[in-house]
């Protein structure tokens, strides 16, 4: 954990460092406040599975820029990347990305030169027009980080062509939907294990780092000793849900 945000949360991601952040799930700018507070390093506004939308998701971003925590968006469609960069989004993670194709097509809406993301600097990201376009290009396409989420069964024999398109930063392993694509009773199974270990040789080969979302210490351990450098932990409703539980049981167990 550290609030080095000197070198931008791409150059971290990059050079490997130890990142923790968590799912925003909830709509509101104070928890992002609050994680930035205690130390997080990145937080995922959820829009593909919260009730976000663009105006949310941009007064978010601006209170993760206040409160000094990166800002990544998990978005529903590729289309939707150049909304949260222009918002000031420091990365994206993009979900069922199981071919070099779509890799291709991630990369290139998060990116400039050489791509196809469409050119305003009048945004937050562009700092509302006081960054020149030269500069604003270069900011913006050296330090977006571009997270693809591999969780589907196609991906997995496809890995290395994914891991090779050049601007892919990471690999996110969605053991969730794997388990679920395998039809496994749950993460422990030997087709998701198999497909977790594919996935950190073939990141480890290519040069990618990994990222997980992980609940348990041991099992944090175990991926860390695969190469994962990126942990998510729950979510703002995760730690809300089980704070309120743990805080009533420990009155109820003495006043009762």
């Amino acid at each position: 954990m550290s609030q080095d945000t000197a070198r931008g949360f791409r150059q971290r991601v990059l050079d490997g460092d130890l990142l923790f952040g968590t799912f925003l799930k909830t709509p509101t700018t104070h928890a992002a406040e609050i994680l930035a507070q205690e130390g997080y390093d990145f937080i995922v506004i959820d829009e593909e599975h919260a009730p976000f939308n663009p105006e949310t998701t941009d007064r978010i971003l601006m209170a993760c820029h206040h409160a000094g925590i990166a800002g990544v968006v998990r978005v529903s469609r590729v289309e939707d990347i150049l909304r949260v960069l222009d918002c000031g989004a420091d990365g994206v993670l993009v979900p069922h990305v199981d071919s070099a194709e779509r890799a291709k097509a991630v990369v290139a809406s998060a990116r400039y030169r050489g791509g196809a993301r469409g050119f305003s600097n009048t945004t937050r990201a562009g700092r509302y027009g006081s960054i020149g376009m030269a500069d604003h290009i270069a900011a913006q396409d050296s330090g977006i980080a571009v997270i693809a989420m591999i969780e589907d069964r196609s991906a997995i024999g496809r890995l290395d062509e994914i891991a090779a398109v050049e601007g892919v930063d990471a690999f996110f392993i969605g053991r969730g939907d794997l388990t679920v694509a395998f039809e496994a009773e749950n993460q422990a199974a030997a087709d998701v294990v198999g497909a977790v270990d594919a996935i950190t040789s073939s990141a480890s080969r290519a040069g990618r780092k990994v990222f997980v979302m992980s609940g348990a210490l041991e099992d944090a351990k175990a991926l860390s000793g695969q190469g994962a450098t990126g942990f998510i932990m729950a979510s703002d409703q995760g730690f809300l849900r089980q704070g309120a539980k743990d805080t009533l049981a420990r009155f109820a167990g003495v006043l009762n």
